[in-house]
């Protein structure tokens, strides 16, 4: 069996949807990341499956712009998540989002 560009949009699709409704559902800010990390993923497949359909190395260059976004993402998210929850264990993403100024 040979898999065409339609198994992997199919996936994408799959996991874009698990990371949306993940991160709709769960109030933990760690398994909100996880979840954001998850729809960043899924879109990296889509572009990659249309980069290669089309013969074009846009889409794997946006890949690379999207890995880099994930990861500055993660780096400052995180922290404050880990420095919250340090204080807090129980902390939601509710109580979080008290810390606007």
């Amino acid at each position: 069996m040979e898999l065409t560009e339609s198994w992997y949009l199919v996936l994408s699709a799959l996991l874009f949807s698990i990371g949306a409704v993940g991160l709709l559902i769960r109030r933990n800010p760690l398994v909100m990341f996880m979840c954001i990390e998850l729809m960043l993923n899924a879109v990296n497949i889509t572009f990659v499956t249309f980069s290669i359909s089309l013969n074009d190395l846009a889409g794997q260059s946006a890949v690379f712009f999207v890995l880099v976004v994930a990861a500055a993402e993660v780096v400052i998210g995180l922290s404050i998540v880990v420095a919250v929850l340090r204080r807090t264990p129980e902390a939601t993403a509710d109580d979080i989002s008290a810390l606007r100024g």
